[in-house]
């Protein structure tokens, strides 16, 4: 039978779990203790795919968005997920939440490019 990976959350109360022992398969030793699992033991399955994504493709976000199947703004709501599950939340970018929302709107189609422009401001349209 495999191994399968450890939970990082109570079932029943959704605590941190803590392990408590530890087994060698081949000589028999165990130990028994109170021991912390390590801070990507407690991420979420989908976390730890998009984790494993993110680490093969380099950080590069196109390369996660085609291997995940998933937009620029879902993206960068997974890896802000990622970072705050991890402790090393930032926070927020000046305009970043604005600027996902309006970006995903434009990828559904719900605005054009120069609704995008207009409500990005800063200049970015050329005449």
């Amino acid at each position: 039978m495999k191994p399968r990976g450890t939970i990082g959350k109570c079932p029943v109360c959704d605590e941190a779990l803590r392990v408590t022992e530890l087994s060698c398969p081949s000589c028999k030793t165990k130990i028994v203790s109170d021991l912390r699992t390590c801070q990507f033991c407690n991420l979420r399955p989908d976390l730890l795919v998009f984790l494993h994504a993110f680490l093969r493709a380099r950080g590069n976000i196109k390369e996660v968005e085609r291997e995940l199947g998933i937009s620029y703004p879902t993206v960068r709501k997974r890896l802000d997920d990622l970072l705050r599950s991890l402790g090393m939340e930032t926070g927020p970018t000046r305009g970043s939440d604005r600027r996902l929302e309006v970006f995903e709107q434009l990828r559904k189609g719900e605005i054009s490019v120069d609704d995008a422009v207009d409500s990005l401001g800063s200049g970015l349209k050329e005449d």
